[in-house]
């Protein structure tokens, strides 16, 4: 039935029923019915606005000739069809559930209102909004709908644009901090009903400004795409990255609390980042840092979950980059001490609390010195020593670096100079400083002031040098060798190594990092073969290779066997005073004897804190002496038979299944059911902790776990246990306070 039809019928009723004289003295007003009939047809030509019709069954009597044409049909082929049949999807849904399928308001004979409909037109997707209402004839029977529809197609992909446009990142197309946020409060809302955990990563991109700063932001804003495509390729599937803004990312990733498959993920995060960019025919490259939190250990709701994961990347960036982080309660204290290192690091030059102490460089031919590096040492007037992984990150981030680089160069300069014979001091020169066109005329006041021969100073520069412009780098070189001096490539193989840089640059001295150097007696360890092939590259170059942190008696077998022509490390001696430097060079004493284990232990480490120990249905307090990754050596049990099981409780809820391998008198030595794993600061943690979960079903409020030491049957507030104690316990007090 053609709209022409319908009113034909409207026609034939008003010349069945002529008008009265006063409507016809009134009809010029109006328009007549074949008026009406062109207004609407015209109306529909405009393709505003379509109008269909239904029987009782919701079949099409009706369809306007624009809709059809649409369709690609005639308005003929669509009658007697079922108007439901028109749509993949007959409805979009609202975000307050109330919307109903079409199907289900015309079975119900309701008004339709501004529906959003998807038409089932093959190739695109258009979308239609009908409206319509139930029609009865004289009688009150249903005779099916009359409606309309209009083309919303171009307003809906403006509204999902503009809705992207609030949700993702324009750049990136990753989810923005809006998104994000949402995402993640409604995840852990769900999963808190559920018991379920959720992980959550913080990163912050390491010398990204350099490269904006060098390449221009236009290079920037291309790495960071470049940043999101290696991040979705890691993390796939287990997680939703997003990025809140500027050189920050951010990961959820759903049901994992494995800290060992954490670290996993974040190790792999760290690595695919560092590796080198191509940007515009520049080579850029990068690292970053990661803090992580999970739900619901270190947090229950966004705000904190985030708080947490944010403190832990701080921790991450204090601690020297390129690393990531678990959250702990002892990262509260670390950035108190971080912003006491921000207050403090400016007055401490002028103070006198900052010294330079030197570490012997020995041949390994002779085992005699051949110079000295200086290390910057703080003693803080309240926290102490502080290491300079922890306060030298921060001058890099607040710009002291370049005063105190120059002070290390004259201060070192001047020492040195009162050493006798050829011996030579090794000064760091951090990216920051070799970044400014001043470097080489400091380097000849430090020279000059002190009157050091330039071969006797030797400058330790880092890879990350070469994120900068080649040219000047280039240039920079040129001036330094000009004056003189040594160059030497530290840390050399720490993940941003290229043989680029040893064809163009002039070192005379490469250092392995430690990192090949640890390990690398063990059995089925391919280090051994690495450093080998290190050593070959420098001979072939007529470099001198310095093997850094050699600590055992075999590793030091190790490396002078390979062939490396130095070795630093406390198997010689840790670094000394300027003092005791002079004290030794006045003896005549260039010569070191090497000392420390026979062999490398792997990953272990001495210390002295409490734990709990506990045994059936007792606690008792011990001491835990080392750890390792498979064990752990206690003190506080008197004759404890080897094959006892324990319960290592080193707090914050890590609990360590273990059983007694080892017993003599108050000692035990620990093996661990399951393996620790990388803390991510150097130490080592449980895989799990204690669910606040569980806390709660004991009786606890439901919270982040807090610090200190909770065992379950205390949680529960139950009874004390029953039964005797089977082991006597020492007093802590008659425990030597040092490590052994």
């Amino acid at each position: 039935m053609t709209m022409h039809t319908l009113f034909s019928r409207f026609g034939r009723f008003a010349s069945e029923h002529p008008a009265s004289h006063d409507e016809k003295v009134a009809a010029p007003k109006a328009l007549d019915l074949r008026g009406r009939i062109a207004l609407m047809d015209e109306f529909e030509n405009t393709g505003l606005r379509w109008f269909w019709a239904t029987d009782e069954e919701g079949l099409l009597t009706y369809l306007s000739h624009n809709a059809a044409e649409q369709l690609g049909t005639d308005e003929a082929n669509m009658l007697g069809q079922k108007l439901t049949s028109l749509f993949t999807l007959d409805y979009e849904g609202n975000i307050d559930g109330v919307q109903r399928p079409l199907g289900f308001l015309m079975s119900a004979r309701h008004t339709i209102a501004d529906l959003p409909v998807k038409v089932a037109i093959d190739g695109h997707e258009v979308w239609w909004r009908v409206s319509g209402k139930p029609v009865s004839d004289a009688a009150g029977e249903f005779r099916g709908y009359r409606g309309s529809a209009k083309d919303i197609t171009a307003l809906r992909e403006s509204q999902i644009d503009a809705s992207r446009l609030a949700q993702f990142d324009a750049l990136t197309g990753l989810s923005n901090r809006h998104r994000m946020t949402k995402r993640l409060t409604s995840t852990l809302n769900a999963y808190r009903m559920a018991k379920r955990s959720c992980a959550v990563m913080m990163l912050d991109l390491d010398r990204f400004k350099q490269v904006n700063d060098t390449l221009g932001h236009p290079a920037g804003d291309e790495l960071l795409k470049q940043v999101a495509q290696r991040l979705e390729t890691v993390i796939r599937n287990k997680g939703e990255i997003g990025r809140p803004g500027g050189d920050e990312f951010q990961i959820m990733l759903p049901d994992i609390d494995d800290r060992g498959t954490l670290g996993e993920i974040g190790s792999r995060v760290i690595q695919m980042i560092s590796q080198p960019y191509s940007i515009d025919g520049s080579r850029a490259i990068i690292g970053t840092s990661i803090g992580i939190a999970i739900a619901p250990y270190d947090g229950l709701e966004t705000e904190e979950l985030v708080s947490a994961a944010d403190l832990a990347l701080y921790a991450a960036k204090g601690g020297g980059r390129g690393q990531f982080r678990f959250y702990s309660s002892e990262l509260k204290d670390g950035a108190n001490l971080r912003r006491q290192i921000e207050e403090g690091l400016r007055d401490a030059l002028a103070s006198g609390t900052i010294d330079l102490h030197y570490q012997p460089l020995v041949r390994t031919a002779n085992h005699t010195a051949s110079g000295f590096e200086a290390l910057m040492r703080w003693n803080h007037p309240e926290r102490g020593w502080i290491s300079p992984a922890q306060f030298i990150p921060v001058a890099e981030d607040t710009g002291i670096i370049g005063n105190l680089g120059e002070w290390a160069l004259m201060r070192g300069c001047q020492d040195a100079a009162t050493w006798p014979g050829d011996l030579r001091v090794a000064v760091n020169i951090s990216a920051v400083q070799f970044a400014s066109d001043d470097l080489p005329r400091i380097v000849e006041r430090a020279l000059q002031a002190s009157g050091l021969a330039p071969n006797r100073l030797e400058l330790e520069i880092t890879e990350s040098i070469f994120l900068g412009d080649p040219h000047a780098t280039h240039v920079m070189f040129r001036d330094l060798k000009a004056i003189g001096v040594r160059l030497a490539l530290d840390n050399f193989g720490t993940g941003y190594s290229s043989l680029g840089y040893l064809k163009d640059a002039p070192f005379d001295k490469i250092k392995i990092d430690q990192s090949f150097i640890r390990g690398a007696t063990e059995q089925g360890n391919n280090n051994a073969a690495l450093i080998t092939a290190i050593v070959s590259l420098a001979e072939a170059l007529d470099m001198e290779t310095v093997a850094e942190g050699v600590e055992s008696l075999d590793e030091l077998s190790l490396v002078t066997d390979l062939g490396t022509s130095h070795v630093q490390g406390f198997v010689f001696a840790s670094a000394l005073a300027q003092a005791e430097v002079l004290s030794r060079l006045e003896e005549g004493q260039l010569a070191y004897q090497p000392v420390g284990p026979a062999k490398h232990r792997a990953g272990r480490r001495t210390l002295y804190r409490k734990v709990g120990i506990i045994h059936e249905d007792h606690r008792y307090e011990g001491v835990l002496r080392n750890l390792s990754r498979t064990g752990a050596m206690v003190e506080g049990l008197l004759d404890v038979p080897t094959g006892t099981q324990l319960v290592l409780d080193m707090g914050e809820g890590q609990l360590a299944v273990s059983t007694v391998r080892r017993s003599n008198e108050a000692v035990q030595g620990l093996e661990f059911e399951t393996p620790l794993v990388d803390d991510g600061a150097g130490g080592l943690c449980t895989r799990h902790r204690i669910s606040p979960y569980a806390l709660a079903a004991a009786g606890m409020p439901l919270a982040a776990l807090p610090s200190g030491h909770y065992p379950l049957d205390q949680a529960a507030n139950g009874p004390a246990p029953s039964g005797r104690p089977k082991f006597l316990q020492v007093e802590l007090s008659s425990l030597s306070n040092s490590p052994r």
